[in-house]
């Protein structure tokens, strides 16, 4: 595995990043389901990315935002299928953590949906708890919120 720091305009991030589209698109039913959230997910306000590539092919990203003081945002994170249970994204989110905190972060946050089972236990094992859905998520009702101190 080779790991590369980058940031929203990637055209790898952003390849892997219509893959996750597509996968959230299967689960939820379309693009009309999730068409409140996209506002969110700009690719462009994403800074600090991060790609992990097998064999020169990239197969999982992930990245955060500001978002208060001290707090980091986690936005599109996503393993392509064939890599999943792999141990890619325990990984990737590793790299994430270490790179939030080098950049003086010493909370993370994230938002996921409620049929995102597995998303959510990645989160837990690493040690995210669920808090009252914060800002732009406070009223979505399949969202679920998370942190973790870093």
């Amino acid at each position: 595995m080779k790991i590369v720091y980058t940031n929203g305009s990637n055209q790898d991030f952003c390849k892997l990043c219509n893959l996750l589209d597509d996968y959230l698109n299967e689960i939820v039913g379309g693009e009309i389901q999730r068409k409140h959230y996209n506002q969110y997910n700009l690719l462009h306000d994403i800074h600090d990315v991060v790609l992990i590539y097998e064999d020169e092919l990239p197969i999982a990203c992930g990245g955060f935002k500001h978002y208060h003081t001290g707090i980091a945002e986690i936005k599109r994170v996503f393993v392509c299928k064939e890599h999943r249970g792999k141990g890619v994204s325990k990984e990737l989110m590793r790299v994430i953590e270490e790179q939030a905190k080098s950049k003086g972060y010493n909370k993370l946050i994230l938002e996921t949906g409620a049929v995102l089972i597995e998303a959510m236990g990645l989160y837990r094992s690493l040690g995210y708890h669920i808090i009252p859905n914060y800002g732009q998520y406070a009223d979505m009702s399949q969202s679920i919120c998370m942190e973790k101190n870093l």
